[in-house]
């Protein structure tokens, strides 16, 4: 399972150079059903959130593609809750379409599918584990015409499948992702 797991910190803690500057220990998001039992987990360890420790952001993240967003300027609740809405946090294969969509888009393109379509937003996304541009061009090909075997060797399937780059396809690391 696909686990997000992040430390916050406090911007307060972090310029006073506290005990807590270094931020939470790792928090392990599917271990929480709502922002408050993070806040209570974040008490036990002795932050003051309503004093010092107000301002909340994440200090470290682990589980999603840390280049697609400067995590500094995210709130941890917001990102809790996206994830929860986007129901990735316990789906499997919700967390898998959204890694590889972070792969290929940013996280605010991420963030623009969950507000817009909530948890539908992987809806038009289709993963094409371990396959290749050939692959791609030579299954859409075998699925929509009866082509005969004999004829292969005159199709340029990877050509075929090159080109719908432009069509919602692109490279991830496990095979190809189509976006609608």
């Amino acid at each position: 399972m696909g686990n997000v797991s992040i430390v916050i910190g406090s911007w307060g803690s972090y310029n006073e150079c506290n005990e807590r500057a270094l931020g939470s220990k790792w928090l392990d998001l599917s271990d929480y059903s709502d922002w408050g039992e993070i806040e209570e987990e974040l008490k036990k360890e002795g932050f003051e959130l309503d004093g010092i420790d107000e301002e909340l952001f994440i200090q470290d993240i682990d589980g999603l593609n840390s280049d697609s967003c400067n995590w500094d300027y995210t709130h941890p609740k917001d990102l809790f809750e996206l994830l929860q809405e986007a129901d990735v946090i316990d789906n499997d294969y919700n967390y898998e379409i959204m890694s590889a969509f972070l792969e290929i888009r940013s996280f605010d393109d991420f963030k623009e599918k969950v507000n817009r379509y909530s948890s539908n937003w992987a809806d038009d996304i289709y993963l094409y584990k371990n396959q290749d541009w050939y692959d791609l061009g030579y299954n859409l090909l075998h699925d929509c015409y009866q082509i005969p075997d004999y004829l292969d060797n005159y199709i340029d399937y990877e050509k075929y499948g090159n080109e719908l780059k432009y069509d919602g396809f692109d490279e991830y690391s496990e095979g190809i992702i189509e976006v609608r």
